[in-house]
């Protein structure tokens, strides 16, 4: 097996020296350096090439089946490729909720057919989904939703809004919890996936203080739904709607981690402080704060590691996503404050061309709301004292 391993380690290592473009290795700075794909991409130099690339290998996936676009690979597989990526400082050929969050959903509780539609597509890149999840009286408490869908025969009929729905202006398709009876709060939601483009599904963004916002209020005006595109049984979206949870909180405590393409902090600390005689940040206060910083990101990544695979292979607590979740969320935040920090009063201008646009206090602003999305702090905090320190009430 090491053997095994060890080749398919330098073989990897051979085809993304060769095929990774030099546009693919430099950090990333802003939303459009991150390559979502969809009915109508804005590609930026060499992502298109990188993306394609990496989903005829199946490696956009890499541990989903082969026959949905996947790459097959075995847990210890698609660690050697995550490490060699890292190496040479690629970036992720594709950012996608239907990777993230969807997919794994769909593998559990889609049917054959609805697998093999859907899911190659995600693998990719050809839709680019949002989730519909939360609503103006249904945040934290997402149970008591209230968008409607109405048996109509072979379809339904949708009528409601969603809150937060990051992406909503430029997603192609939504995955969405409907009401499909009111008989119970929990037991009669269904999970259902449709077009953005249907009649009846209108957007309108959220402006957020940072001047930059992902987020959008949806409206559904009698959008009609074929029933073919429900995900399990009806009234029971909320198992699927909860395994999703798990998996979109494990997505947002990736933020915590180290991003590929350089290490923005210490590059910005070097950039504002300059060097000692030594070779170390000439300033010795942030310099072990930044050190103590890495520490616990570095202890962040081996305990996601250990909680992915166990994960995957069914032996995680199920307040374990929590778990990651609001310690990544914290980490993230730790890190733009850092990065503030680095920068010195440069790091607080908003708008010149120098400053990105002011793209450090902007993504510092934007890191509050992690702390919200994908369920708030408190509510992680509260799962995690009932399901793993088995607090009373």
């Amino acid at each position: 097996m090491t053997q095994d391993i060890d080749t398919f380690r330098s073989e990897t290592r051979a085809w993304l020296e060769a095929n990774c473009p030099p546009e693919m290795r430099q950090p990333v700075r802003s939303e459009k350096d991150a390559c979502w794909g969809g009915r109508n991409p804005d590609f930026q130099p060499g992502q298109k090439e990188w993306m394609d690339a990496m989903a005829s290998r199946g490696w956009t996936v890499p541990d989903w089946p082969a026959a949905y676009g996947g790459g097959g690979l075995s847990p210890a597989e698609t660690k050697v490729l995550r490490e060699e990526m890292a190496a040479i400082k690629a970036r992720n050929p594709l950012n996608s909720f239907g990777i993230s969050m969807l997919g794994p959903a769909l593998l559990k509780y889609g049917t054959e057919e609805q697998k093999l539609d859907y899911l190659p597509k995600i693998a990719r890149g050809e839709i680019r989904w949002c989730q519909g999840y939360s609503e103006p009286n249904a945040g934290s408490d997402l149970a008591s939703l209230a968008t409607s869908a109405e048996d109509a025969g072979d379809h339904y009929v949708i009528n409601g809004q969603k809150v937060w729905t990051s992406y909503a202006d430029k997603a192609d398709w939504i995955f969405c919890l409907v009401r499909t009876s009111k008989e119970s709060k929990q037991g009669g939601i269904s999970f259902v996936l449709f077009d953005m483009a249907s009649e009846g599904v209108s957007t309108k963004p959220i402006l957020l203080i940072s001047g930059y916002s992902p987020f959008c209020e949806t409206f559904f005006d009698n959008v009609k739904v074929p029933k073919s595109q429900r995900i399990h049984d009806e009234n029971k979206g909320w198992d699927v709607a909860k395994y999703l949870l798990g998996h979109e909180r494990e997505m947002i405590s990736g933020m915590g981690l180290a991003s590929t393409g350089g290490n923005p902090l210490i590059e910005g600390a070097i950039a504002t402080v300059g060097l000692d005689h030594e070779g170390r940040l000439a300033d010795p206060l942030l310099r072990a704060t930044i050190a103590m910083f890495e520490v616990r990101a570095r202890a962040f990544g081996a305990m996601s590691e250990r909680f992915i695979d166990e994960l995957k292979a069914g032996r995680a607590h199920p307040a374990q996503p929590s778990m990651m979740k609001y310690y990544g969320t914290e980490l993230n935040k730790s890190r733009h404050e850092l990065q503030m920090a680095a920068g010195g009063s440069d790091a607080l201008e908003w708008e010149s061309q120098a400053s990105g646009g002011g793209r450090e206090a902007r993504a510092w602003l934007r890191t509050k709301a992690n702390s919200i999305e994908g369920g708030t702090s408190e509510v992680q905090l509260n799962i995690i004292a009932k399901r793993i320190l088995e607090l009373p009430a």
